[in-house]
C-alpha cells in the first residue's frame, strides 16, 4: 500500500454509509475495500457496487481487525457512534464520523480523548458547512458587510418530521437524546460557525405536542417506513409510527455564546413545508437565507436603512448543484479524503462538533427540568489543543 493510498471501510454501510461512495476513487488511490452492517440487503448492495470479492461482515470488529483497512467511515446509528468511533481510533484508523459525534457530552469527549491517546485523525461530517448557502452567508459576513456579528436566529421548518424521525429509533430519547440534539446539532454547528463563538450558556422550552396523539404504531419487530410521501398529511394522519415515542416535537432554544453574541433556534416538525431560515445581525446590517435547496434559494443583505424591503439591498440566487445534499456531500467527503491524506485546514473540527452536541444536549436537558439554564463545560484544554491546527 503506497503512502497516499487511502483504504476505506464503512462501518453501517447501508443507509448514511452511501456517502462513503463519493470517496471510491481507484484511479486516485482510493478505495472502499470493506463494509460492516446488520442487514444482509446492504451488504449484497455493498458488494453489487464494489464488486463480488469485496470483503462485507456482520461484525464490525472484523472490518477493523483488516489491515488493508487503513481508514474507517462511522455512518452507523447516532447512539452506536461512540461505541464504533473509539474502537475505529484504538485500531488506528483514521476516522469520519457522522453527525452527531456522540449522543452525550461524555461520548463526545471519549471519543476526542480516544483520538489523541491514539494519535489518529478524527473528522465530523457537518456537511452544511459546505452547502452554498451557507458559504456566502458566511463570506458576507467575513467581509464585514454587516458589520461586527451581535445576533444569529434559526427557524427550522421539519416538514418530513412525521415520516423521518417518528417511526423509527429517532423517537426514542434512549437512542437519539432528543431531536433538538439530533437533528439541531446542524443548525447550532451552522449558528456557532456563523455567529464566530459557541455556546457558553443555555436555556430551552419544548414537547411532545402532536405525535403522541396518534395510536397507529408498527411493531416492535418491524423496521419503520420512514419515506417521505406527500399524502401523508395532515400530521395526525400518520401512521405507523414508532412504538415508543418520547422525544419532542417542538423546541425554542436561547443560546448566550461565549463571545458575547446572542443566538436563538427554534424547530418544529409538523410543518407542511420544509427549510431552514438563518438570520445574522450585525452592529451595520444583517444576512438571511430565503430557502435552502440549491436553484430554489437566495441569500440577501440589509445593509442601508429603510422600510421594508423584501429583497434587501444585496441578493444572491444560489444555483442548482451536483450531488446529494445540495452536492455538500461529494464535498465533504473529498474534503476529508484530502485530509487523511495531508493533513491541514478544514472547514469543521472535532471540537466544534463536540460543542454543537454540547448545547444541544444541554437544552434537551434544559427543556426537560422546565427551562432551567445550563453552562456548556468548556473542553479538555488538551484536546483542544490536539485538534487546534485541524480547523
Amino acid at each position: 500500500m503506497s503512502r497516499s493510498s487511502v483504504h476505506i471501510g464503512v462501518i453501517g454501510a447501508g443507509g448514511r454509509g452511501a456517502l462513503a461512495h463519493y470517496a471510491h476513487d481507484p484511479e486516485n488511490g482510493v478505495r472502499l475495500v470493506a463494509g460492516a452492517d446488520i442487514l444482509d440487503i446492504a451488504l449484497k448492495r455493498f458488494r453489487d457496487r464494489f464488486g463480488p470479492d469485496t470483503f462485507t461482515t456482520h461484525d464490525y470488529r472484523e472490518l477493523l481487525a483488516r489491515e488493508d483497512v487503513d481508514t474507517v467511515f462511522v455512518t452507523s446509528p447516532d447512539y452506536l457512534h461512540e461505541e464504533h468511533a473509539v474502537a475505529a481510533l484504538e485500531a488506528k484508523k483514521a476516522v469520519y464520523i457522522e453527525k452527531p459525534m456522540a449522543t452525550t457530552i461524555h461520548g463526545c469527549d471519549r471519543i476526542l480523548r480516544a483520538a489523541r491517546e491514539n494519535g489518529q485523525k478524527l473528522y465530523v461530517g457537518h456537511n452544511m458547512r459546505h452547502m452554498d448557502f451557507v458559504l456566502k452567508m458566511k463570506d458576507v459576513i467575513d467581509r464585514g458587510m454587516i458589520g461586527e456579528v451581535k445576533a444569529g436566529w434559526c427557524r427550522h421548518f421539519i416538514g418530513y418530521g412525521g415520516d423521518a424521525y417518528f417511526k423509527d429509533w429517532h423517537a426514542e430519547r434512549a437512542k437519539s437524546t432528543g431531536l433538538l440534539l439530533q437533528k439541531g446539532s446542524h443548525d447550532i454547528d451552522i449558528l456557532h460557525w456563523l455567529c464566530g463563538g459557541c455556546t457558553a450558556r443555555v436555556n430551552a422550552l419544548g414537547g411532545l405536542t402532536l405525535y403522541d396523539r396518534i395510536t397507529d404504531r408498527h411493531a416492535s419487530s418491524e423496521r419503520g417506513d420512514t419515506t417521505w410521501r406527500l399524502e401523508n398529511w395532515p400530521p395526525l394522519s400518520q401512521k405507523g409510527l414508532n412504538p415508543v415515542i418520547d422525544v419532542e416535537d417542538i423546541s425554542l432554544v436561547n443560546l448566550a455564546l461565549d463571545n458575547g453574541v446572542f443566538a436563538s433556534y427554534e424547530q418544529c416538525h409538523f410543518t407542511p413545508d420544509a427549510w431552514r431560515n438563518y438570520t445574522i445581525i450585525g452592529t451595520e446590517g444583517r444576512v438571511e437565507n430565503f430557502g435552502d435547496a440549491p436553484g430554489r434559494c437566495s441569500v440577501r443583505v440589509w445593509n442601508t436603512r429603510s422600510e421594508f424591503k423584501e429583497n434587501g439591498d444585496i441578493a444572491w440566487e444560489i444555483p442548482r448543484a451536483k450531488g446529494s445534499h445540495g452536492g455538500a456531500d461529494p464535498r465533504i467527503v473529498q474534503e476529508f479524503v484530502e485530509y487523511v491524506r495531508n493533513g491541514g485546514p478544514v472547514k469543521t473540527s472535532p471540537i466544534a462538533a463536540r460543542n454543537s452536541v454540547a448545547a444541544g444536549y444541554l437544552a434537551t436537558m434544559s427543556l426537560r427540568q422546565g427551562g432551567i439554564p445550563f453552562s456548556v463545560p468548556p473542553v479538555d484544554p488538551e484536546l483542544a489543543m490536539y485538534f487546534s491546527g485541524q480547523s
